[in-house]
């Protein structure tokens, strides 16, 4: 049983889990509706009355907010790779623990990359799909594209490895979700509250989804302390990391549990 089987396998259980394809089509959508259908106007309506107020601060403030929205539909594509990739992978992960799969593949000879790839790459197929609908939503064109893509599937592949590393430390589904909710939202989310604290920001400068963030940022017309390629070698850093203590516990785990 090899790397074919596998991914058979997880086809199969992606396909029987709807709710899972919902994670990869919501946060683009709200992205989308961030761009087409956020009224400044609307927003900043009454706000003329209030005394001190200025038409000239009104619009200022409305062409500020208007010139953000690229930021904020990026931010949504940061958010994605972090919070909806890691419950998904690491509830994977734990049921095959769960139903005892992960002795039987361990104990068939299945090697720990192959079982990782086999899992790994429906779900890094289908968050390519999202990744490339962020870059059109996001309106990046040319090498910029790319670079965004490429930034956005190495967060995905980020994300895939950590919670294939939460997953095999559970013992079933329920404790998975328990610990990956948490670390997915710190992970997802810290870079959002990084925009507006230099201590988190600092504090998060290691953290692969912070690393997106910024090369988001650069695309923006952000400017950043960081290189791309810095913030690229991070993000597979963390990569590398994950899928390092993955292959160690899989073949501890595996065969004693």
């Amino acid at each position: 049983m090899g790397f074919k089987a596998i991914l058979k396998k997880q086809l199969k259980v992606f396909i029987k889990n709807p709710g899972v394809f919902v994670q990869f089509i919501i946060y683009p959508a709200i992205a989308w509706m961030i761009l087409f259908f956020m009224d400044f106007d609307a927003m900043t309506g009454g706000m003329e009355y209030i005394e001190g107020i200025t038409y000239e601060f009104l619009e200022t403030f409305r062409q500020n907010m208007a010139a953000n929205t690229p930021n904020m539909v990026t931010m949504q594509a940061t958010i994605f790779a972090g919070m909806a990739l890691i419950p998904v992978m690491a509830g994977f992960i734990a049921e095959d623990i769960e139903k005892k799969s992960l002795r039987f593949l361990t104990m068939a000879g299945v090697k720990p990359a192959a079982y990782l790839f086999g899992i790994g790459i429906v779900v890094a197929f289908f968050a390519l799909l999202s990744s490339v609908a962020f870059s059109f939503i996001s309106e990046f064109n040319g090498v910029d594209f790319w670079v965004f893509v490429g930034a956005m599937m190495s967060g995905v592949l980020g994300s895939i490895m950590l919670g294939a590393t939460i997953g095999i430390l559970t013992k079933n589904q329920q404790n998975a979700t328990a610990l990956s909710m948490p670390i997915a939202m710190v992970v997802g989310m810290g870079p959002l509250i990084a925009q507006f604290n230099g201590t988190v920001a600092n504090a998060l400068r290691f953290v692969y989804t912070q690393q997106l963030n910024i090369v988001a940022d650069s695309l923006n017309g952000i400017i950043t302390e960081t290189p791309l390629w810095q913030s690229f070698a991070i993000m597979w850093a963390n990569v590398a990391v994950f899928g390092a203590v993955f292959i160690v516990v899989y073949k501890k785990k595996g065969i004693k549990e």
